[in-house]
């Protein structure tokens, strides 16, 4: 049944497709390929990187901070799905999927995808608190419930990956800057009368002082991971990936900060 799955994704895009193009070529199946080959070759020195013993997981469930306190409680959120998560976790038995730094992790990288879209802007009860400063506000709540201290993580970090004309266009506006993220979670844990000042003290902003976050471009990605030469077969499927995927490419709202683009380290 495996290889029928398969036969069928292959004819994604083709004349003889019974599935729409974008159930292969996403963002999703593209994170999965590039951190696949990063777990597969582990000398790469780039903000992906694995440690020793770190493992990936892709649309792990991530609990906020801000989960029902009651039936009914209109300021909660549900869990997060994370694009990618790369660290030392286990994932709980059963069905839902959710994640949960192991007491000894020394690695916690949240990756979040995108192709031809912004980030969504805020949750249900909080229009504001867009995608960035929720996957902060989730790595920070990680750490707290694994009784972990940011400053003990050898790997700590943030980073949305997108094209680079997106990047470049400013689509992201300062979404992913420090100075942002800490105003709307801010502003979110202002909804709680209180209540969650000790958080936002204790584990959100130690966290939001040591942790790692930038845009980074797919294309400076591939740049590194497949060799010099004829396209490899990751950059073939990306370019798959931008033709059923139209980009936004308008710029988007900028509040102080910047926008920072991320590229290969030496």
């Amino acid at each position: 049944m495996i290889q029928r799955v398969s036969e069928l994704l292959a004819r994604c895009g083709s004349d003889a497709a019974v599935l729409p193009p974008t159930a292969l070529y996403s963002e999703g199946w593209l994170l999965g390929l590039v951190l696949d080959r990063f777990d597969r070759k582990r000398d790469f020195a780039h903000e992906l990187s694995f440690l020793p013993e770190a493992r990936w997981y892709s649309e792990a469930l991530i609990a906020p901070p801000f989960l029902a306190e009651w039936r009914g409680d209109h300021r909660a959120e549900t869990f997060t799905h994370a694009d990618g998560l790369i660290g030392h976790f286990a994932i709980r038995p059963g069905e839902r999927g959710e994640a949960k730094l192991l007491p000894n992790a020394r690695q916690a990288t949240l990756v979040e995808a995108t192709l031809g879209s912004g980030l969504s802007p805020g949750v249900k009860n909080a229009s504001t608190y867009d995608q960035a400063a929720r996957n902060v506000a989730c790595l920070a709540h990680m750490l707290a419930e694994a009784q972990l201290s940011p400053k003990s993580m050898e790997r700590l970090g943030f980073y949305v990956l997108a094209p680079q004309r997106q990047i470049q266009a400013g689509v992201f506006g300062d979404s992913v800057g420090k100075l942002s993220i800490h105003s709307k979670v801010e502003a979110r844990v202002a909804q709680y009368g209180g209540s969650r000042d000790a958080w936002f003290r204790d584990a959100f902003e130690p966290l939001l002082e040591h942790v790692e976050m930038g845009l980074l471009s797919w294309e400076s990605i591939l740049d590194l991971i497949e060799p010099p030469g004829p396209p490899g077969e990751i950059r073939v499927f990306y370019h798959q990936c931008l033709r059923f995927n139209p980009q936004r490419a308008e710029p988007g709202p900028t509040r102080g900060g910047s926008t920072i683009l991320s590229v290969p380290l030496e």
